[in-house]
């Protein structure tokens, strides 16, 4: 089966230099990725992501400029956001190396992937890690772990090639089956609208720290779309049932 790397997208969060797009968009070209989300940079891509583009001019070129997280990674069947940083939020932790295998997993069965680095100096923020199926560490030196945001970008990028290098052969037609039937992170995002609205209806929710942690069970969860859809209809009932009890 043909692996499509156009499925998976370098997703970069309010870059602040410019040239830093166009080396990011040079890692990717050496690994044979070419989908580029620009979130709401702070300079749009100039001559100087051009000039460090080093030949990957078309991929810069050809960003999307998106106006937030969620327009980035809405169509995106797996999400994963890198963070430089180990923190303790309920969600799977992944290194680079599952990142690729995942990625190009998802990628061959024609699923949207978004692989998402945050911005150069603080990276993303907990709300949007909250927001990703897997949050990836690398697992650099402990006591030098500085990284810039090309050097990122490219051994994960390398990850991902590796993985696809590695599979010669069709995947197995209950993983396929599985990775098919993943929710959008769109539907995701509105089954949590709709949870919290129905629960702090309820009395439920009377702060901010339940979602995050119901966000990391689900995320655990791993679900598929007839799941969610159960869920769904879970949530709908206990609305039918509040109203005309009402």
């Amino acid at each position: 089966m043909k692996i499509e790397l156009k499925n998976i997208r370098i997703v970069l969060v309010e870059t602040s230099h410019t040239g830093n797009i166009g080396s990011a968009a040079r890692a990717m070209k050496t690994m044979g990725l070419s989908s580029l989300y620009l979130v709401a940079p702070k300079i749009l891509p100039d001559e100087q992501a051009i000039a460090l583009s080093a030949g990957a001019n078309d991929i810069v070129e050809s960003a999307v400029v998106v106006e937030n997280f969620n327009q980035a990674v809405a169509d995106c069947s797996l999400v994963i956001g890198t963070s430089a940083r180990s923190r303790h939020l309920a969600i799977p932790q992944i290194d680079p190396r599952g990142c690729g295998e995942q990625a190009v997993q998802y990628a061959e069965q024609d699923s949207k992937v978004a692989i998402v680095f945050g911005r150069e100096r603080v990276g993303l923020t907990n709300e949007e890690l909250l927001k990703c199926g897997f949050h990836l560490n690398i697992p650099a030196n402990p006591n030098y772990s500085s990284l810039n945001l090309a050097m990122a970008v490219q051994l994960v990028s390398y990850e991902v090639r590796m993985a696809m290098l590695s599979r010669q052969q069709p995947m197995q037609t209950a993983l396929s089956n599985e990775i098919h039937d993943k929710p959008t992170q769109q539907e995701l995002d509105y089954f949590f609208q709709q949870t919290e609205q129905l629960y702090r209806q309820l009395n439920f929710i009377q702060n901010s720290g339940v979602m995050p942690k119901l966000r990391g069970l689900y995320a655990r969860a791993d679900l598929r779309k007839n799941e969610l859809n159960i869920l769904q209809g879970m949530l709908a009932a206990v609305k039918k049932s509040t109203v005309a009890s009402e």
